[in-house]
């Protein structure tokens, strides 16, 4: 079996995180009556909106990420590695819904793959390069 199925699964959850952070703040926009196109509202919609954006910023990191540390490194720890991720996301919205504290925990320890990736992907190009 090809390792990159585990890559694209963990890709596929990854998408599915965000895809549950956009769906969260587009249901927030009805309950709290904002009309399009604003993102302003009071705090509790705000919260959604940043949990769904926050998630974007970091995906535009992760998935790049995740598949260069998958070619340059090995794909199976960067599924391994990636599979933190996405769920520390649906964490990271659920607890900023509730409250900016409570997003904090899983903000923390969903922040590690991201600079694994890209470091070891940087360590590991140039180790390549060096080895010839």
């Amino acid at each position: 079996m090809d390792p990159y199925i585990y890559v694209a699964i963990v890709s596929a959850l990854a998408l599915l995180a965000y895809y549950f952070t956009l769906l969260k703040a587009g249901l927030a926009r009805g309950r709290f009556k904002i009309a399009v196109p604003s993102h302003s509202g009071p705090p509790e919609y705000e919260r959604y909106v940043r949990a769904h954006q926050n998630t974007l910023e970091h995906l535009a990191l992760f998935l790049p990420g995740l598949w260069l540390f998958a070619y340059v490194v090995d794909p199976y720890w960067a599924a391994g590695i990636g599979l933190i991720w996405p769920f520390m996301r649906v964490g990271y919205a659920l607890g900023y819904h509730k409250a900016p504290e409570k997003r904090l925990r899983w903000l923390y320890i969903s922040m590690p793959p991201i600079y694994i990736f890209i470091l070891g992907t940087l360590i590991g190009g140039i180790v390549q390069l060096v080895k010839g």
